[in-house]
């Protein structure tokens, strides 16, 4: 598999990982059945696309760049979805959390 590849497997499972957490909350504790069964897919989709993407990619940066994708989406979709709330601070934290993404992947690897 390709670096390519990988980092688009591993982009994919940050994106199931936050319409997981949309599907495990609309599911209102594991009550409704259809949101049940989706968050289950969803939980299945993100594991077996993260782990394909950590066979190339190194642990420490895939993870760290899978749950910011997890944490600023869930942050956004919760505002969008559920109504939480937005303040300055909570955009200021999402920032740096993409910030810090950003500069994980820009940071040069050694070669092996």
């Amino acid at each position: 598999m390709s670096q390519v590849t990988a980092w688009v497997l591993l982009i994919l499972s940050g994106v199931l990982d936050v319409f997981w957490a949309i599907a495990t909350k609309k599911s209102l504790g594991m009550t409704q059945l259809g949101w049940t069964c989706l968050s289950v897919i969803l939980l299945a989709g993100f594991v077996i696309t993260l782990g394909k993407a950590l066979n190339v990619l190194p642990l420490g940066l895939a993870y760290a760049v899978w749950t910011g994708i997890g944490a600023a989406g869930s942050v956004i979709f919760g505002a969008l979805i559920f109504g939480e709330p937005v303040s300055a601070q909570r955009i200021l934290y999402v920032t740096i959390i993409l910030a810090a993404i950003v500069g994980l992947h820009l940071d040069p690897q050694p070669t092996p």
